[in-house]
């Protein structure tokens, strides 16, 4: 049975602390040093993500040390390795890439320190202690629906895709196209990859528009593309008619959601799976067990529209 419920709410309160956090270890305590690897700061979402984290560590009596690899193997290798120098208790590590961190994570693994992967999934079972991930095929699903009922079932559209060098823009993906598929009058015109990024989903957002100039929506793998793509559509004049989904659930897209600029986001419950693992940690470093029924958790995501967004009550926090 899993010891840790998986709540989908949970108050975000700011640190006054944060940038110290972000800018190394804090003043140490008793119980050790966690360390906390994730992707890109500059990203709300695993800002959010390496806050919670460190937070949750702080105040179960550890130092908290936070860094991000940007996606890079070679950065988040020498991070793991610097946990390991650093005689860590526990890393928390959202993954650069589903092969390439097995490496890193099997070197701490052998050096005594625990791991518990969050977010992404490495493509190993058994070296980390848990897997912390949102039910992407599930979050997929919502949003394409509702994506699908907006545009009434009918039309050409555009997707945006993550890297795959992650698991998740492949999980996504095949999730809209398991539900679109059944709405015959649905078309794919084009897809690119545009790696989470804002940037990269306006100017894939621009060079397709050119192509296929009579879409009727872009579905994103990722809010920030999702915003990408708005920024283009704005340019072009087309956003008026052309509707536009997203994933994750950002401050930024919720904002969109409530201007009618974005259709819809799925909320990923990182606000709860980030302190869970550091929970999780917690128990298996004084007990040698993590309380859970199995490796991998996944924590369902929440479709956030016009109707519920004024329940979004702090960064990746949706009350019910």
């Amino acid at each position: 049975m899993n010891m840790f419920p998986k709540s989908k709410k949970m108050l975000f309160t700011a640190l006054a602390s944060v940038s110290m956090l972000f800018s190394g270890s804090l003043v140490a305590q008793d119980k050790g040093l966690i360390s906390i690897i994730v992707n890109d700061m500059s990203n709300p979402y695993w800002q959010t993500e390496g806050t919670i984290a460190g937070r949750a560590a702080e105040e179960l009596g550890y130092t908290a040390s936070v860094s991000s690899h940007v996606g890079d193997t070679n950065t988040e290798s020498n991070q793991v390795d610097t946990a390991i120098t650093n005689g860590a208790k526990a890393i928390i590590l959202d993954p650069a890439n589903a092969d390439g961190s097995i490496g890193a994570v099997r070197r701490a693994v052998e050096a005594g320190i625990p791991v518990f992967i969050i977010n992404a999934e490495i493509n190993q079972q058994g070296l980390a202690k848990a897997q912390l991930v949102s039910n992407n095929a599930q979050g997929a699903a919502l949003g394409a629906q509702e994506w699908a009922m907006q545009l009434d079932g009918e039309g050409s559209y555009i997707e945006l895709k993550g890297p795959p060098s992650d698991n998740n823009a492949a999980t996504r993906s095949n999730g809209y196209e398991t539900v679109l598929s059944q709405y015959p009058d649905l078309t794919l015109a084009a897809s690119d990859i545009a790696n989470w990024d804002r940037t990269e989903g306006r100017n894939k957002m621009q060079s397709m528009l050119r192509s296929h100039p009579d879409i009727r929506g872009v579905i994103s793998g990722n809010d920030e593309m999702a915003l990408g793509a708005i920024v283009a559509l704005k340019q072009e004049g087309r956003l008026d008619d052309v509707l536009v989904g997203g994933f994750d659930g950002s401050p930024d897209a919720v904002d969109a959601v409530r201007s009618g600029e974005l259709a819809y986001t799925v909320l990923q419950p990182v606000a709860v799976f980030a302190e869970d693992a550091v929970k999780i940690a917690d128990h298996y470093i004084n007990t040698g067990e993590t309380g859970l029924d199995s490796e991998k958790q996944l924590y369902d995501c929440i479709l956030i529209t016009s109707d519920n967004v004024d329940n979004y009550t702090s960064p990746f926090v949706l009350e019910e």
